[in-house]
């Protein structure tokens, strides 16, 4: 079919006949069909911000298409836009569904199906016109102007897309009469779903809400659906898959000991510590452009990471910035070895650049295998006597999301493709080194790297 190629709804016919349109009694009628979640989601008109976390068939795809709808009654003559994770699942999964919705409520439209779909609702005081976009290409909805966006299965994004689509899109939404940003989808851990709406910060918003569905609130299921999914999911993949609740689901996951209901608390201040007198100890992985450490304190066998830096483009900003936020405190830097030998400063290595701000080297000459870092960390998340020696105040958000998220490739090694290495790599040299009784105890400026 040719991008000149349209497609007319059966309904069209009816209204050229002579047959008026009541969208007010349309709307009605949606509304009747839905269950209480759905219609949460569809009737809410005045949050900016509104998500829809729901399990497996529990109805969320309708409800996106009943949400649609609402919005073009709601914003007729102007323009809106429905966005999938790709451009094939706006065909496979989103163009036949919307299809058949508009056909039951005998909503007049006319498409034009290439490149992708585009759809043109003819209602009583103006045609308006429904977009369809995929977030691997979310560019291409920058100079639009928009008057609602509906996002699926988000989660399924990437976190970097997902992250820097949000700002642009909430920009596109300038016309129109009820400017409404909604998202649905099955959550897949601590993603953007939970950062955008179930964060302790997110639930203090006012611009935003989230509404939660079950696969067990939609009438209209199989009778042995619920079953099936049971059977075959452990427990923590039925609390997402079923209940549309955030928990850790990553499979394969590296630090799979770590639990944020177990190792991530409030408080700032650990164990009655004063963190303006007490040494820090602070895990450094170098890489150009994207440094990462992490910051804690050292109680006899525990260790409590207070904060974290991430994204600094050099040692010297790095290091500055540490040096900014704790500037009384005694450091005691851990960095990667490698550190020894190069450098994002031309005239000292990265270490030399450290020790210049006065920070004590622990490193060793070499860095320890990956396998014996990554087993230093777990034994701190649990040892083997079921003991939590590690705590993680819950601003440190990006190791916590690293933690979560570093799964194992196919060949039985950690990811270092995905990003969320660095971090735990950060963490990793403190805990070896640090709670190794193989190997010396930091805390005195060695010029000695001992193993």
């Amino acid at each position: 079919m040719s991008i000149l190629d349209t497609k007319e709804g059966t309904i069209l016919q009816n209204l050229s006949s002579g047959n008026s349109l009541d969208a007010d009694h349309i709307y009605q009628k949606i509304q009747e069909d839905l269950h209480p979640g759905q219609l949460s989601f569809v009737t809410d008109t005045t949050t900016q911000i509104i998500g829809l976390s729901a399990g497996y068939g529990a109805g969320k795809t309708r409800s996106l298409c009943a949400k649609a709808v609402q919005l073009a009654i709601a914003n007729q003559g102007f323009t809106g836009c429905v966005m999938e994770p790709t451009g094939p699942l706006i065909r496979d999964i989103w163009q036949t569904d919307f299809e058949m919705f508009l056909e039951e409520y005998e909503i007049p439209y006319t498409s034009r199906q290439s490149p992708l779909p585009e759809y043109i609702l003819h209602l009583p005081t103006g045609d308006t016109r429904i977009l369809c976009r995929s977030f691997e290409n979310w560019q291409r909805i920058i100079g639009l102007n928009l008057a609602w966006v509906l996002a699926d299965e988000i989660d399924t994004v990437s976190p970097s897309i997902a992250d820097r689509a949000f700002p642009r899109i909430l920009a596109r939404l300038r016309s129109g009469n009820q400017r409404q940003f909604g998202v649905a989808s099955t959550p897949e851990g601590f993603r953007w779903m939970w950062n955008t709406f179930g964060t302790d910060e997110a639930k203090l918003r006012t611009d935003r809400k989230l509404i939660k569905m079950r696969s067990y609130d939609n009438p209209h299921l199989p009778a042995d659906f619920i079953t099936r999914l049971e059977e075959n999911y452990d427990s923590g993949l039925l609390q997402a898959y079923l209940n549309g609740e955030f928990c850790n689901i990553t499979t394969g996951q590296v630090y799979d000991r770590f639990s944020r209901d177990l190792h991530v608390v409030q408080e700032q201040q650990p164990m009655s510590i004063d963190l303006q007198e007490e040494p820090l100890r602070i895990g450094i992985d170098f890489n150009v452009g994207n440094m990462s450490a992490v910051i804690g304190v050292a109680s006899g066998d525990n260790f409590f990471v207070i904060d974290e830096v991430s994204g600094s483009h050099d040692t010297d900003s790095l290091a500055q910035e540490i040096k900014r936020r704790y500037p009384s405190n005694k450091i005691y830097a851990y960095p990667d070895a490698s550190g020894g030998n190069r450098s994002t400063n031309a005239s000292k290595t990265d270490i030399q650049i450290l020790e210049t701000y006065g920070f004590s080297n622990q490193s060793p000459a070499a860095n320890p295998p990956v396998r014996d870092r990554v087993n230093s960390v777990q034994r701190l998340l649990e040892d083997g006597k079921g003991k939590t020696r590690l705590k993680i105040n819950k601003n440190a958000k990006r190791l916590i999301e690293c933690l979560e998220l570093q799964s194992y490739t196919e060949k039985g090694e950690p990811d270092k493709d995905a990003g969320y290495d660095h971090m735990n790599d950060a963490l990793g040299y403190i805990t070896w080194r640090l709670f190794n009784p193989l190997h010396l105890r930091a805390g005195k400026s060695t010029g000695i790297r001992l193993y």
